[in-house]
């Protein structure tokens, strides 16, 4: 007689997975729920400090954003003013909400932000990026709705220096013929 498939073993047939957890024996009975329980925490934790604020730094250009983000409102406090008087143009307060609007909550949550360097459009997209960051930390579901819509990534375009010999850092003094 041919000897014994690889799936055969003393009178034991596997035909599907089924027939495997009656020959394994004793299965551990807990790995199921171990896993179903894994699988609904979110992969980060929420990050607060003391006074129930998250706190996330924002970069742009040569703009620096301090920013914490708690339950409210939605009030907005840029350097200790309304964002209505700090960024007096629109486009730069649409900025600002984005990442509200993205994730569904306008209106929820109040901001305080410290802003140092740069211009006015600067500091907006480090608001934003602060903001963005703490979110995330805020409520780390989030984290994959606003890292998709690209608020978490730092745009990293700075203004480049001025070289020696030239007008600017790349154009030319102009040329004279005589």
């Amino acid at each position: 007689m041919a000897p014994e498939s690889p799936n055969e073993t003393k009178n034991e047939t596997v035909s599907d997975l089924a027939d495997l957890k009656d020959i394994a024996g004793d299965a551990p009975q807990g790995d199921a729920a171990d896993i179903a329980a894994v699988a609904e925490v979110p992969l980060r934790e929420q990050e607060l400090d003391a006074q129930g604020r998250a706190y996330a730094t924002g970069r742009r250009k040569d703009a620096t954003a301090r920013v914490w983000l708690k339950p409210g409102s939605g009030k907005v406090t840029v350097n200790g003013k309304d964002q209505e008087v700090y960024f007096a143009r629109p486009t730069l307060r649409l900025i600002i909400d984005q990442p509200f609007t993205i994730t569904d909550r306008q209106g929820q949550y109040d901001v305080v932000a410290t802003v140092r360097g740069g211009g006015l459009s600067g500091q907006a997209g480090a608001v934003k990026h602060g903001i963005s960051q703490a979110l995330a930390k805020y409520e780390p579901a989030l984290r994959s709705t606003v890292k998709a819509a690209g608020f978490l990534t730092r745009d990293s375009r700075v203004v480049e220096r001025k070289k020696y010999g030239r007008a600017k850092a790349r154009r030319s003094f102009q040329f004279s013929k005589r």
